[in-house]
């Protein structure tokens, strides 16, 4: 929209005062004059000089990015595919113009070629367990590679590992193994303490013959509880002491 101020007999008096270019809160509009940078502009309503001035817009959101699969090799020679995702935004439009062509597409090669070459430095279990290490040395990397470009990366998530079927296997006959592993080591130190626990007992009624007894009489009274057909004759302990091998008085 060109703004004339015409005097009565029809003569310019400011021709061409300027065109109007209106933006966006999240918008900056880099201003190039004659070629050359001239500034950046702000949002509302600017007005630029025409046929002089020539502005661009830059959004200045945060924008996601979607890195698809990427096959890589593990530096203990797992093939896997992975992708993930990117957040980033123009933190200074003046160089997101003037030092790259396209800077959302330098940053999608840049995520690609990061993300393979990460994984080649990492090990199958690292990125398995320690997803949050993989993240931000991804997330380091490609904003070094990009800050030149006035673009900061904020945030790189891995968001599938998907590992060959043998591979996938392999790791359950893993897991089932290890999972026996402690199972039986479990049961062998419930064996343990059972043994001495029970160790402890038979000190116990070997010095007191009336503890003896009273489980004795215990058992018959459990025994006695459950209906079953079992017949149960007491047998007084005193007969058994015949049997038994007696003692040296001087024990």
């Amino acid at each position: 929209m060109v703004y004339n101020c015409c005097r009565s007999g029809g003569a310019t008096n400011h021709p061409a005062a300027g065109v109007h270019k209106d933006r966006l809160q999240y918008e900056a509009g880099v201003v190039f004059r004659l070629g050359r940078l001239e500034k950046t502009r702000g949002p509302g309503i600017r007005f630029i000089i025409p046929f002089l001035d020539r502005m661009r817009k830059i959004d200045t959101r945060t924008i996601t990015m979607d890195v698809p699969s990427q096959e890589a090799i593990t530096r203990d020679n797992v093939t896997l595919k992975v992708n993930a995702v990117v957040y980033f935004r123009v933190m200074h439009p003046e160089a997101a113009v003037i030092e790259v062509y396209d800077y959302r597409l330098a940053t999608y090669q840049i995520a690609q070629t990061t993300l393979r070459s990460v994984l080649g430095q990492s090990e199958l279990d690292d990125l398995l367990a320690h997803r949050e290490k993989v993240n931000d040395q991804l997330q380091q990397i490609i904003d070094e590679q990009t800050e030149p470009w006035g673009v900061k990366v904020s945030v790189v998530e891995v968001k599938d590992v998907e590992l060959p079927s043998t591979m996938q296997r392999a790791m359950a006959a893993q897991a089932e193994a290890e999972r026996e592993r402690r199972a039986k080591i479990i049961h062998a130190e419930g064996e343990l303490q059972a043994s001495v626990k029970l160790a402890e007992a038979g000190a116990i009624i070997g010095r007191e013959p009336t503890t003896l007894q009273l489980r004795y009489l215990q058992t018959l009274t459990e025994i006695a509880t459950e209906k079953t057909n079992t017949l149960v004759f007491p047998l007084p302990l005193d007969l058994l002491s015949a049997f038994m091998p007696k003692k040296d008085k001087k024990e």
